[in-house]
């Protein structure tokens, strides 16, 4: 089961920052996912519309230019990094999860993901895009069918499935909360792999673990790894 620190190690290093993504690997994470916006410069990884709650900046993202964004403070005197960065920090054994907050189009943020690539030497077999936007998925399933991609889904695990199923996914990301066996065997014999957000308690990796999902994100990379050790689904 795969362990995907969730916007890196977020419970001890500010969230979306090199520091958590470097720390969510040596916490023992086999991959991460973070979230981006698509600039006119380029694709930076952050999580909010707004600046406020994880920087020393103000207003929304979409109102700063690349070089504002990059002067800020997102914790820790960590920059709000580029995708080209984050995807610089995982060797080719790691499994990169870009989620798309926003984009200008989909045929620009391809460029600019292929661009992204080239700098960082990262394997795009080792990529999985998702979104809760499944039409930007369908778009780029259309464009890259080379590209892993996962549907997102929060509310309706039924919907997220027969979505996941329509653009020929590689995976459908349920909520905790939505989760049960049921949609986890019927993703399987469609041939989805199923990830699960946002699991940090033990009790619920286990729960997980022995319901089959292939793998889940979380805050606590450490904690997943011993739990799920410990009660023998890690080796």
């Amino acid at each position: 089961m795969w362990i995907l620190g969730h916007r890196g190690a977020s419970r001890d290093a500010p969230e979306n920052t090199l520091s958590a993504f470097k720390l969510a690997f040596a916490q023992g994470a086999d991959g991460i996912e973070f979230d981006t916006y698509e600039l006119a410069e380029d694709i930076i990884v952050f999580h909010d519309k707004t600046l406020t709650r994880t920087t020393n900046g103000q207003g929304e993202v979409l109102d700063h230019s690349l070089a504002q964004l990059r002067q800020l403070d997102a914790g820790e005197r960590q920059q709000i990094p580029l995708l080209n960065e984050v995807l610089g920090c995982c060797d080719n054994t790691a499994l990169c999860n870009i989620e798309i907050k926003q984009l200008a189009s989909v045929d620009s943020w391809l460029c600019k993901l292929d661009r992204a690539l080239q700098l960082s030497q990262m394997n795009p077999a080792r990529l999985l895009i998702s979104s809760f936007t499944h039409g930007w998925l369908q778009q780029i399933a259309q464009r890259r069918p080379d590209l892993c991609l996962g549907a997102l889904t929060a509310t309706s695990a039924e919907t997220g499935l027969k979505s996941a199923m329509a653009m020929n996914a590689y995976s459908v990301h349920f909520a905790l909360d939505v989760v049960d066996e049921r949609y986890v065997k019927h993703a399987h014999q469609a041939g989805l792999k199923v990830l699960v957000y946002t699991v940090d308690l033990p009790a619920d990796m286990q729960r997980l673990a022995a319901m089959g999902v292939d793998g889940i994100f979380t805050n606590v990379p450490a904690i997943a790894r011993q739990t799920l050790t410990d009660a023998g689904y890690l080796s």
